[in-house]
């Protein structure tokens, strides 16, 4: 942001005041300095009296409008856009932070592994079992606390005090490979990256089923279940703004005798993508609690068998990178077990 461009802002923001507990009404015009920054952050910089949740709560109870209409916390600015705070907005209260009890459930932190340890990122295998960041549930021993008592410098990198350096994500029983960037500038650079699709992420899964073809995509639009609350489901055809294109592709690796072992890899970057398109495909992947085919009556297994298995890109020094990761037990054992077509 230019030196005028600041000054502008400042002079916006002397009406915010949470001396009383409440914000003065505003009104600010988005110039071309704010271009494509995200609300929730950019509200957050120019009100230094207040949390990134404050603000995030503020916007979620419809007290923040863009061009007359309620905003959304994850929404971006464009030139041109008139951003409202409503008269006498209460100031959510700011929650202290807690502290993270000492528990010895943290074995699982011995499972971590670093694969590589460079000046810009740190690739490392997440188990299976480990959460990447809280949730709403404030939940101990995640990723996140992993990283900031190995690495505590990466606190402050990131755009959410909640996950800070997360720039991608693993489900919680999904395990693999996983990239950390190490400083705000390496953090910016991959998210870039991967909103780009420009670094490529390989997984392997094993599915029930035997699927004869040798390479396929999955081209489903996902959106949220309208039967199960939290969880999503692949539509034929886009029905509704909420559903969302999705593109997976996979090449049958393994067949065996009621199973094939895939090599997948997902196109964008929906949630549960994967679990979601295979099971809409007709093939579930072995072991998901969740998106699974209840008329599927074959072994049971100890995890969900999806893994991140690869992972390529370039850095910010141009040069490539290439990372892979075996698939760890119980996966293995379990597939010796099969029988082959």
């Amino acid at each position: 942001m230019t030196r005028k461009g600041k000054e502008c802002c400042m002079e916006k923001n002397n009406h915010i005041t949470n001396k009383n507990k409440y914000m003065e009404p505003q009104i600010i015009n988005v110039t071309e300095e704010n271009r494509d920054q995200r609300l929730d952050k950019f509200l957050t910089e120019q009100m230094s009296d207040t949390t990134r949740t404050q603000i995030k709560k503020l916007i979620l109870s419809g007290l923040v409008l863009i061009n007359h209409k309620k905003a959304t916390v994850h929404q971006f600015l464009k030139v041109g856009d008139v951003i409202k705070i409503s008269e006498k907005s209460p100031l959510p209260e700011k929650e202290e932070k807690k502290k993270l009890p000492s528990t010895s459930n943290k074995k699982i932190f011995e499972k971590i592994k670093i694969v590589s340890d460079e000046p810009d990122f740190l690739i490392i295998e997440k188990p299976s079992g480990l959460l990447v960041h809280p949730t709403s549930k404030i939940e101990t021993n995640t990723l996140v606390d992993w990283l900031l008592e190995k690495y505590p410098k990466l606190r402050n990198i990131g755009e959410d005090p909640q996950r800070p350096a997360i720039v991608h994500r693993l489900d919680k029983d999904v395990s693999g490979l996983m990239l950390i960037p190490k400083s705000q500038k390496s953090f910016d650079y991959f998210k870039r990256l991967f909103k780009l699709r420009d670094i490529t992420k390989k997984y392997t899964a094993l599915v029930y089923g035997e699927i004869w073809k040798d390479e396929d995509e999955i081209t489903f639009p996902i959106s949220r279940s309208v039967n199960k609350k939290g969880l999503f489901a692949a539509k034929p055809k886009i029905e509704t703004p909420e559903d969302k294109k999705a593109h997976t592709i996979f090449n049958v690796i393994k067949k065996f005798k009621n199973y094939t072992l895939l090599e997948v890899q997902i196109l964008t970057g929906r949630t549960h993508q994967i679990r979601v398109h295979m099971l809409a495909y007709g093939n579930p992947i072995v072991g998901d609690p969740i998106y699974k085919n209840k008329r599927v009556k074959l072994a049971e297994a100890e995890r969900i068998f999806l893994h991140a298995s690869y992972l390529s890109f370039i850095d910010l020094n141009e040069k490539k990178w290439e990372f892979t990761s075996e698939i760890p037990n119980p996966m293995t054992e379990f597939i010796k077990k099969l029988k082959t077509k």
